[in-house]
C-alpha cells in the first residue's frame, strides 16, 4: 500500500493578474521593475518615464496599481499621484529620495519603498496597496 502524496496547490503570485503602471525615469530601473512585476504574476507592465506619457488617460480603466518615482526627469509626481489617489487607483512610492515629510503630509497612507530596495520589499508594497496581502 503506498502513501498519497500531498496534492500541491499552485500559490497565486501576489500580482497576479494585475496591469501595474510603472513611472521611473531611470531606464534599468524601470525594467528591473518591470521584470519583477512579471515575475510575480502581473499581466501587463507599462513603464512610463515621463508623465506626458500618460496624461489624459483613463487611469483606472488602465491600472490595477502603479510604482510612482517621486521625481520624473526633475518634474514632482506629487499631483499625478494625488490623481492616483483620487481616481482609486493602489500606488506606492518607489524613490531614491528619502525626505519623506512631504509624503507624510499628503500621503500618510502610502508607502514609501527607499532606493536601493529589494524587489521582495517592492513586490511586498504593491500587494498590500492592493489588498492581496495584510499589512505589517
Amino acid at each position: 500500500m503506498s502513501a498519497a502524496l500531498p496534492r500541491r496547490h499552485r500559490v497565486p503570485a501576489l500580482l497576479d493578474g494585475l496591469r501595474i503602471l510603472i513611472l521611473e525615469d531611470e531606464f534599468l530601473i524601470a525594467m528591473d521593475v518591470e521584470q519583477l512585476c512579471r515575475d510575480h504574476g502581473a499581466a501587463d507592465v507599462t513603464i512610463a518615464r515621463e508623465l506626458a506619457e500618460i496624461d489624459g488617460q483613463a487611469l483606472p480603466e488602465r491600472f490595477d496599481a502603479a510604482v510612482v518615482d517621486l521625481m520624473l526627469g526633475g518634474v514632482s509626481t506629487l499631483d499625478f499621484a494625488a490623481r492616483l489617489r483620487n481616481e482609486g487607483v493602489p500606488f506606492v512610492f518607489a524613490s531614491g529620495y528619502s525626505d519623506s515629510d512631504e509624503i507624510k503630509g499628503s500621503f500618510p497612507d502610502i508607502r514609501l519603498v527607499t532606493k536601493p530596495y529589494s524587489g521582495d520589499d517592492l513586490i511586498e508594497a504593491v500587494a498590500m496597496a492592493c489588498g492581496r496581502v495584510a499589512s505589517a
